[in-house]
């Protein structure tokens, strides 16, 4: 029930929201945060009260917290299944958080159908909390489809110049990527129901399916190319830059910092559990796409001048490295993975609230344009740095945390994938001094009248400050939690290989 009610308050919020633009103009932002505010209250009760040692779902797997499991479609084996475990209750947290600084970074950005703007956001944020829940795979590619559409309206409403290509071109590629994974989900179906005489969606008993190499071979790319388009990797990446260059500030947070992190945890969750010897087979390929996706994001950050449109880059570069921990798949590469997870997320959006930012100041993201910033807005200048040196993967932050762990365990699966890989923690304080230097140092190119960052923009700042350090100097917090699961999903796998 508790895990049904932290969907339900973001979907009943995003319809308050709608509906009360019409009785005060600022009555949308204060009910998201009511309705956020509430869900965060429910999932620290659940981490500080929920008893890990439950297994809930009656599988002898004590990592799962809290469940929730009503039938839904019967005939079909259809349910309403969520279940949280450490892994989860990360990923939901991460999503909450966001959605704070979401709402807080749009407060006077977006001026024009705010009701409706935070409608949008409010269900994207339902839809990924459903993602990170859902143990039913109908239910789940319901919630996958539920965070694509709202998203959709952000970019091509509330953009930038190029915003209904961006929001088409996001479109058209989750779309027929999400295609793909239905096909491979219902053909999951019908293979286990050959073998059963019973149809059902349920995680927990497809993970026991047996399947034919060839067949689990090609369900397995079915699942893989959705998850990495949504991540995205080399070659399904090309619609990223442009939505996050074209969508509001709100909306290059949520994909940057969450909608993204979905398809990392698919990976995890689906691709590899599901299919074992099909994903150890393809698993060369997949740290290779890994690597050139962290060595190609990386040069084409480079050749940027629009700076929404680097971080986008550098985010492709980021993913890289998720990509090669899940496949190099032992515990020091999936706890860095999770890790890099976390802490790209919430630097990637910070550093995209900064480029909102100065666009709203600027009129402008061409960094050509920019210039002698450090002088004029000393606060904004400050907390770019502090994020841009995150990003690039300083020690004592979260980014450095996740891909150290990252390459040590790829080094044990592959030595020359690692080497290569390695190389992208040259590139990246590249591109990073790149950024600093051409918007914040320099002389002014251009005379623009600016004003810095005010307490709200600095109150949020300084949460995600907070969050970098804590993730940087004490990661034990989420190592802590997301071990078990990934213990768990190891053993699964190595019992079915």
């Amino acid at each position: 029930m508790i895990l049904s009610l932290l969907i339900a308050v973001l979907f009943i919020g995003g319809l308050l929201a709608w509906k009360s633009e019409t009785e005060d103009p600022d009555k949308p932002k204060f009910i998201c945060l009511a309705a956020l505010g509430l869900d965060m209250f429910i999932v620290l009760l659940i981490y500080l009260f929920g008893d890990p040692s439950l297994s809930l779902t009656g599988t002898g797997d004590p990592s799962w917290i809290m469940e929730t499991n009503w039938q839904w479609i019967p005939r079909f084996g259809i349910s309403f299944h969520l279940a949280m475990d450490g892994l989860s209750l990360l990923l939901v947290f991460l999503t909450l958080f966001l959605g704070f600084m979401a709402v807080g970074c749009s407060w006077n950005e977006i001026t024009e159908r705010v009701g409706f703007f935070h409608f949008n956001l409010m269900w994207t944020l339902a839809g990924v909390v459903g993602v990170f829940l859902a143990l039913d795979l109908f239910l789940f590619f319901f919630f996958w489809e539920v965070m694509i559409i709202p998203m959709f309206f952000l970019i091509s409403i509330w953009g930038h110049e190029k915003k209904v290509y961006a929001a088409i071109k996001f479109f058209l590629f989750t779309q027929v990527s999400s295609l793909l994974m239905l096909a491979a989900i219902v053909a999951l179906v019908i293979v286990n129901y050959q073998s059963s005489g019973e149809y059902t969606f349920d995680y927990l008993v497809l993970l026991k399916t047996s399947i034919d190499p060839d067949m689990a071979y090609w369900l397995m790319l079915g699942f893989f190319i959705a998850f990495v388009v949504k991540l995205p990797g080399v070659p399904f990446h090309t619609w990223l830059p442009d939505a996050h260059t074209q969508a509001p500030t709100a909306g290059s947070v949520l994909l940057a910092g969450i909608l993204l992190k979905t398809g990392a945890y698919g990976l995890i969750r689906f691709v590899v559990p599901l299919f074992p010897d099909a994903s150890a087979e393809f698993a060369p390929i997949a740290m290779f796409l890994g690597v050139i996706s962290i060595l190609y994001g990386a040069h084409m950050a480079f050749a940027q001048s629009d700076m929404k449109r680097l971080i986008a880059y550098t985010s492709i570069s980021h993913m890289g490295f998720i990509l090669l921990g899940v496949f190099a798949w032992n515990e020091w590469a999936l706890q860095g993975a999770v890790m890099t997870m976390l802490a790209h997320g919430i630097s990637s959006a910070a550093l995209f609230m900064i480029a909102g930012a100065l666009q709203q100041r600027m009129h402008t993201r061409d960094m050509r344009r920019m210039g002698g910033l450090w002088g004029q807005v000393p606060r904004l200048s400050v907390v770019a740095l502090f994020f841009t040196v995150a990003a690039l993967g300083m020690p004592g932050l979260g980014n450095f945390i996740g891909e150290f762990l990252v390459l040590l365990g790829a080094f044990q699966a592959d030595i020359w994938m690692t080497v290569f890989a390695s190389l992208g923690l040259i590139a990246a304080p590249v591109y990073s001094l790149i950024l600093v230097q051409k918007a914040f140092h320099c002389e002014p190119r251009e005379s623009h009248k600016l004003w810095d960052f005010g307490q709200r923009e600095m109150t949020m700042m300084a949460f995600m400050i907070v969050a970098m350090v804590w993730m940087g100097v004490y990661p034990q917090t989420m190592l802590n939690l997301s071990a078990p699961v990934l213990e768990n999903l190891n053993q699964i796998v190595a019992f079915k290989d």
